[in-house]
């Protein structure tokens, strides 16, 4: 029984992840969102986002069996108030401002700092409360950060970029990733990611540069790189078994992918976005080759639950990227 264990962790195989969504369902569920949403006059908003992620999270699958997402509106709706109460006192804060002490600049600048204040908040909230309700093959995923620290990280490297006038973004965006992805668990598999600020920051000035002198053309490759960048630098650990990642994207198909989304939603009067936002789900996960000796099998059950939205909404809010 040793030896069969044994040979089965050391063999390597595949894993297949797909997006098995259409856009006429998701459509469907777009139209329904935004009706709601508009007569209710935006308190829809939190069930709509819930019912959108429910569709994304369970038509996406690996190894033919689908992801679930088991979050709620009247969850989310909960952040949401929050998020309101919050939008609302920096507003009033920025009014005081500029009303009393007549200081446009000091006034933009506390809504700058405000606006900064709530990041680290966001994604630490984002994160826990996501993974808590994301499931496969009925093992939860998990995000076990601590607040606290990333607050003090985040601000320190934000410090940083601010003296660097932006040069330390890079080291800011990978610092951000790897803690939060080193975080992440699924079961007993634990994420890792080794992206490195000197490694993004080169690939971006590449980007830039390239970009400039072929006036615009390699903007899809550079988009291409960043994608693969972000992939590669993805691991999953059990024990001494893992998972590595690996991008297949091209920046041919980067333009397809881009410019057809463009052509759809601009030709459909914005109707056309389920279609393009299921392309892009396709894209992505045919992109993703991931490769390992993880028994999917013997993974076990090793996270709790948590309800708290308020993340989740302010992510949301302020588009800030979870990936």
């Amino acid at each position: 029984m040793e030896t069969a264990t044994n040979q089965n962790t050391s063999t390597s195989q595949n894993y297949r992840l797909e997006f098995l969504g259409k856009g006429s369902e998701y459509f469907a569920i777009m139209i329904v969102n935004w009706l709601l949403t508009l007569i209710t006059f935006g308190i829809y908003y939190p069930w709509a986002r819930a019912k959108r992620l429910q569709y994304m999270y369970g038509h996406t699958a690996l190894n033919s069996e689908r992801f679930h997402f088991s979050g709620t509106g009247n969850e989310m709706f909960k952040g949401f108030i929050k998020l309101i109460v919050f939008y609302i006192l920096m507003m009033g804060g920025y009014m005081l401002l500029l009303t009393y002490l007549k200081s446009p600049l000091l006034a933009i600048l506390y809504l700058y700092l405000a606006l900064f204040a709530i990041i680290p908040f966001a994604v630490h909230g984002s994160f826990r409360y996501r993974m808590s309700r994301t499931s496969y093959r009925g093992i939860r995923f998990g995000y076990r950060g601590n607040r606290n620290e990333l607050v003090k990280n985040f601000f320190k490297w934000l410090f940083f970029t601010i003296i660097t006038f932006g040069i330390y973004g890079a080291w800011l965006q990978m610092n951000l990733r790897r803690y939060t992805h080193q975080h992440i668990r699924y079961g007993d598999v634990e994420f890792s990611n080794e992206g490195e600020g000197s490694e993004y920051f080169l690939l971006n000035l590449k980007g830039y540069i390239f970009t400039l002198f072929t006036l615009g053309i390699y903007l899809f490759w550079w988009q291409k790189d960043i994608f693969e960048y972000y992939i590669n630098k993805m691991k999953m650990s059990k024990g001494e078994t893992g998972i590595e990642c690996h991008s297949s994207a091209t920046g041919g198909g980067f333009f397809l992918l881009l410019a057809g989304n463009l052509l759809i939603t601009v030709f459909t009067l914005g109707f056309g976005k389920a279609w393009a936002d299921v392309r892009t789900q396709k894209f992505i996960c045919n992109s993703i080759q991931m490769q390992g000796n993880i028994n999917i099998d013997e993974i076990h059950q090793t996270e709790e639950e948590y309800t708290n939205a308020f993340g989740e909404d302010a992510m949301d809010f302020f588009e800030i990227d979870l990936a």
